[in-house]
């Protein structure tokens, strides 16, 4: 009692009071026993689009969003809204949403609190009309009954569920309006009218309990029969009598209810904007057929749905397209059954109209529960978007149960029958509950609630293409596509069969078959016909076939202007394509258009401006157009609008760190900490932070970024050298050793890797041939390298090579003439072989300038691909007893091709330049030690941002190819 006193007011509870605890315990016992594994089912069918791809659900969303939105939410305004407008419906979803956000099972488990609700509600209705026994078999028949588990088991049937509780409450509320001495008492009338209102925000046929009330008001509260209503209507309009008052009291009621319910229709088509949702001739086939078909197949479905009730045993998720084959002549064998049902509704409907006994009175209560509610999905006033659906049939249902338990109360009377109609019964309740359980496994997952779907109907193509977007999901595309083909035998026009074929066959690397498929599809559009309405005549998503079809081809570059002109079409057709837009605006950006493509993003955002993929792409655009300021905007808008929209918090990042402005980067930080908060397992969002970190000297930090990201991505590229260089500019180049290795087992062609690895040898191992062999694999895949080739030329100088240093350098120079640092030092080794006395030719005339000054500095190369920059192996200087050794052996050689006639003068003249030749070379030495270490003159260039290929998680990227959102 609890619960319910949260969801109605006092006197629901207080008209509940008479039910008591055993009959609640056991209806919810039962509703739980039936569909506690329901708890363990997905989101499948429709609730894709009303949970999983409803942003209404998003506490990011306004309130009042809800309100102007329909149940799918996309905008009521729009010719593309199914029209179905279920706010408070929403707003439950919105309730799990915030409880569990897109976790199933507190959807699942709110879905069957509430069909508990419905039928402890339910057995309180039954009892106005049958004795205790009967209306609890009543409410256990419909607690159980298998055609519910549409409803109940899939989150979307919430919609029933809640419309139903506030159904009953409302009829519960009005049987207390008749007050003594036939007197109105208005609370309860006015209580009703609040809750038909809110059972109609939950569902349309919520309106419908009006008509319930006014047949419960005229032949239930006031007793009168059909006959006695003629003879009454007769005799007033002869004028040999007047209206009694308890009929003027009645009337007075009645035109108070029907006022109320007009006001809600005329509110309620106000905001369909006096628009019916468009279908297509797939989803309801009679709608579109000719006369007498289409009122030969609406009528036949009444009989279909009767017996789903009766014989609940084959259900299917989707009765559309070919499933009921349409009736098309006076012969067909099925108009005996459209005869049989109405002959049964007939003689029902006099029965209760007729009598005025209790029995009477039941029936009449049933059938109105039956058919009042069912008006709205009958097609018999306007066409709906389904031939049969199994869960608009749970209020009906309730009609149905009251029936049973009424026929079994008459039939367990008479002793001869009342062992066996308790046996019956026994039967019914226990296999209607295990086939419930058996149907709950069922909505599993698409994948095999589609595969129940066709075990029953294999007629329809929509099924097959189900079945076959349920293995597309899961990456299964030989099979889907199995299905997809299989679509399109059975429904040979079906225009999104062929649309799927050809996206598996594009998903298979098969464009030549996947074109064909797309070429099909759109053969089947039909033409433009000059001054009428596209959509009016097909589903919009038809269209994308256009946008496939381009997407598709603008792969080949020759044909870019044939696939914009797809998409030119498409907007003919429907000047509010925004998803036209969109495409083509991404297709003018690839043909290198920028200013078209920034034109067509603000066409798609005149169409809808509370888009954020739509500000985000046209911020890449502005990057396009090299106005970083304009992109960073358009970043920021999209943001207002989604602020967890994972793109546009790690490319705007981006942008402000490659601004270089020192007060953005704290906004930058903080999106990326945003952006790995939505995406904690994408790499990029760590690696960019430990950039941030680098660019503010936060050493600690950065190395902290740069491992998580590598943690998460083993074979991060950019992070491993950053990681690797961040240890060597810190000190700690013997840490960057084992970095380099990982690096380069993933990528042996790292040149920047190889030539920082190479240098660490260098310096901090001495391991010169390891180094070498660093240099000489640049070599192998990049002969024109000059860092390598430069720091290959130093190897061999440290190997005391002298002249084929000499030769290297020579050959570094022709490839870069204009680097000074080369020509130095390729003087400093021609002057120490000159020094050191070799006699061979100089291959490279040999500078004026035999020096160089002692405070010059080796500049270093700049790096282009990596923020970070690999030095320039330097120098390394050569022993002073290895120099003078060499030095004094080949003196000594000179010494032994002398004339020993030498004179004194001859002996003290070779002296001198014997010691001016030994001052050289410490003079040289000197050089090469001043040479050996990093650039301290500014050299040095600051470390340039990495680039990384684009990612469809947006990872770092070459801004010409930063990525659009779909």
């Amino acid at each position: 009692m609890i619960f319910f006193s949260q969801f109605f007011p006092e006197v629901l509870v207080e008209k509940m009071a008479d039910i008591n605890l055993k009959e609640i315990t056991l209806i919810v016992g039962v509703v739980t026993a039936c569909y506690w594994n329901s708890l363990f089912c997905g989101f499948v069918f429709d609730d894709v689009s009303a949970i999983l791809d409803n942003k209404d659900l998003h506490p990011s969303t306004p309130l009042k969003t809800l309100f102007q939105n329909d149940f799918w939410g996309t905008p009521m305004s729009e010719e593309r809204s199914h029209k179905s407008y279920r706010p408070l419906t929403v707003l439950t979803f919105r309730l799990n949403y915030l409880l569990s956000e897109l976790k199933p099972m507190s959807y699942h488990l709110l879905n069957m609190i509430f069909h508990a609700v419905v039928s402890v509600i339910f057995l309180k209705v039954c009892k106005l009309f049958l004795d205790n026994k009967s209306s609890v078999i009543a409410s256990l028949l419909f607690a159980v009954h298998p055609v519910h588990t549409e409803a109940v088991t899939g989150v979307v049937g919430r919609a029933e569920l809640l419309s139903s509780i506030f159904f009953l409450a409302a009829f519960l509320s009005y049987t207390k309006s008749k007050g003594p001495d036939n007197s109105i008492v208005w609370t309860p009338v006015a209580l009703t009218v609040f809750l038909v209102a809110v059972a109609t925000l939950c569902k349309e046929q919520g309106i419908t309990v009006v008509g319930i009330c006014c047949v419960y008001e005229v032949f239930i509260a006031q007793g009168y029969t059909l006959p006695l209503l003629c003879t009454t209507a007769g005799q007033f309009l002869r004028g040999k009598g007047s209206i009694p008052f308890s009929m003027l009291q009645t009337l007075v009621k009645l035109i108070v209810l029907m006022f109320s319910t007009l006001l809600l229709v005329v509110i309620r088509v106000q905001v369909i904007q006096s628009q019916l949702p468009v279908f297509t001739r797939f989803d309801n086939p009679a709608a579109v057929s000719p006369t007498p078909t289409r009122q030969l197949t609406f009528n036949y479905l009444l009989p279909v749905n009767a017996w789903l009730l009766l014989n609940p045993s084959e259900l299917c998720c989707d009765w559309t397209m070919g499933t009921i084959p349409l009736i098309e002549s006076l012969l067909d064998i099925r108009n005996l059954a459209t005869f049989t049902f109405f002959c049964v509704l007939g003689a029902l409907g006099v029965f209760s109209l007729r009598y005025s006994g209790d029995s009477s009175k039941t029936v009449l209560m049933a059938l109105c529960l039956m058919a009042l509610p069912f008006i709205p999905a009958s097609n018999l006033f306007f066409p709906v978007g389904f031939v049969v659906a199994e869960r608009v049939l749970y209020v009906p249902s309730m009609g149905f149960c009251i029936l049973v338990a009424h026929g079994w109360q008459k039939i367990s009377t008479k002793s001869v029958f009342k062992k066996l109609s308790w046996i019956c019964l026994s039967m019914v309740i226990l296999t209607h509950s295990l086939k419930t359980f058996h149907r709950n496994w069922d909505w599993e997952s698409e994948y095999t609630l589609f595969m129940s779907a066709l075990k029953v109907n294999k007629n329809n193509a929509k099924l097959w293409n189900n079945v076959g977007h349920a293995l597309e999901n899961e990456k299964n595309f030989e099979r889907a596509l199995k299905y997809f083909v299989q679509a399109t035998h059975v429904q040979p026009d079906d225009i999104g069969a062929h649309m799927n074929v050809g996206r598996t066959y594009k998903n298979l690397n098969r464009t030549k078959e996947a074109e064909e498929s797309y070429m099909m599809a759109k053969s089947l559009m039909p033409q433009i016909i000059p001054g009428k309405k596209y959509a009016a005549r097909i589903a919009p998503n038809h269209l994308n076939v256009y946008i496939n079809l381009a997407n598709l081809i603008r792969a080949n570059e020759s044909r870019l202007e044939e696939a914009d002109q797809l998409y030119r079409q498409a907007i003919s057709m429907r000047p509010d394509f925004k998803q036209a837009y969109i495409s083509r605006g991404e297709l003018l950006l690839k043909m290198n258009k920028p200013l078209k493509a920034k034109e067509a993003y603000l066409k798609a955002l005149e169409l809808d401006r509370n888009n954020a993929d739509l500000w985000y792409n046209l911020a890449i655009v502005y990057i396009e157009l090299k106005e970083p300021n304009e992109a960073l905007k358009n970043f920021n808008h999209a943001l207002e609008l989604n602020p967890k929209h994972k793109l546009a918090l790690f490319n705007s990042a981006i942008l402000m760190q490659e601004s270089g402005e020192v007060k953005l980067r704290p906004e930058a930080r903080k999106r990326l900490l945003s952006y790995i908060n939505e995406e904690p397992l994408d790499a990029n969002g760590y690696f960019n932070l430990g950039m941030l970190a680098m660019d503010d000297k936060k050493d600690t930090e950065a190395e902290i970024w740069m491992k998580k990201a590598i943690k998460l991505q083993a074979d991060f590229r950019s992070a491993l050298f950053n990681l690797a260089l961040l240890y060597s500019q810190t000190a700690k180049e013997l840490k960057a050793l084992p970095i380099l290795e990982e690096l380069l087992r993933y990528y042996p062609d790292h040149i920047k890797g190889l030539i920082l690895k190479g240098d660490i040898l260098m310096n901090q191992k001495k391991d010169i041939l390891g180094a070498k062999k660093c240099f000489e694999k640049i070599l192998e895949m990049d002969p024109s390298n000059v860092q390598g080739k430069h720091n290959l030329c130093v190897v061999y100088f440290e190997e005391k090579d002298l002249l084929k240093a000499e030769r290297c350098l020579v050959e570094t120079l022709a490839l870069a003439p204009h680097e000074e640092y080369i020509q130095r030092h390729l003087n400093i080794v021609r002057d120490k072989i000159s020094s050191s006395g070799f006699v061979e030719q100089p291959i490279f005339p040999i500078s004026k300038t035999s020096g160089v000054e002692g405070g010059d500095r080796i500049p270093a190369e700049s790096v282009n691909e990596i923020r970070g920059e690999s030095r320039q192996t330097q120098i390394i200087k050569t022993s002073d007893n290895k120099s003078l050794s060499k030095s004094n052996k080949q003196l000594g050689k000179n010494r032994d091709k002398e004339p020993p006639h030498k004179t004194a003068k001859d002996i003290k003249e070779i002296e001198k330049k014997r010691v001016a030749a030994l001052k050289r070379l410490e003079e040289i030495e000197r050089i090469l030690n001043v040479l050996h270490g990093w650039d301290a003159s500014g050299n040095l260039q600051s470390w340039q941002k990495g680039k990384q290929t684009p990612s469809s998680r947006g990872g770092r990227r070459d801004k010409s190819k930063w990525e659009r959102a779909p």
